[in-house]
């Protein structure tokens, strides 16, 4: 029996296969840009929306993919030993245009790969650090497991990327109303304050591992 999680799972890995965000997926189609957004996925009520087959079928299509290799993708786990593999990118190049989707989830091409044992959320990816900009916090060599999907709440860890591209990670202070509060790492930096509009997506820091 196929799952919900599932079939979006394997439209996720169909684009990242060929360099593309959900979202440039769908203009390959020829469906609308926001068809696959993760907003689509799920009704105003929660109840959880399914692709079409006309848009599988579109995407396929458009790819050149065989619909035995599309289900492929459904099975996949992508992971060894039982280890997940998460895409892993530098963070220092994580504001690089198309390196994320407008969820906040990997997309196009230069990223590598990380096998990283226990459960994560299917969505979850992996940034390393350089440099010693985030001290005492984090430190160059260490990698980030970064969530898109996990709530935020006061005190938690993230990663956010703002609509002019900027990238950084911050301790959440306040996270209600208009506005983020965020505290920096590393005290020769400022803390931040930034309205939500202006913010383009966030992701939890999850594990850290050095």
């Amino acid at each position: 029996m196929l799952r919900h999680s599932e079939i979006w799972r394997a439209i996720d890995r169909l684009a990242a296969k060929h360099g593309l965000s959900a979202s440039g997926l769908a203009r390959r189609a020829g469906l609308d840009p926001t068809a696959f957004n993760k907003s689509k996925r799920r009704s105003p009520t929660g109840k959880p929306r399914w692709p079409s087959t006309e848009s599988v079928s579109k995407v396929l299509n458009a790819t050149n993919e065989s619909l035995s290799g599309f289900l492929a993708l459904i099975g996949s786990r992508g992971g060894v030993g039982g280890a997940r593999r998460l895409s892993l990118l530098n963070l220092a190049k994580a504001g690089a245009t198309g390196s994320f989707d407008d969820d906040g989830r990997p997309s196009g091409r230069g990223w590598q790969e990380l096998d990283f044992p226990g459960a994560l959320d299917e969505n979850a990816y992996a940034l390393k650090v350089s440099g010693d900009s985030l001290a005492p916090a984090y430190r160059s060599g260490d990698v980030l497991i970064v969530s898109p999907d996990a709530t935020i709440r006061p005190g938690d860890r993230v990663v956010v990327k703002t609509r002019n591209g900027e990238v950084m990670a911050r301790e959440v202070l306040r996270h209600s109303g208009p506005k983020i509060q965020l505290r920096s790492f590393n005290r020769a930096q400022p803390d931040r304050t930034l309205a939500k509009k202006d913010v383009r997506w966030m992701g939890r820091i999850l594990w850290t591992r050095q």
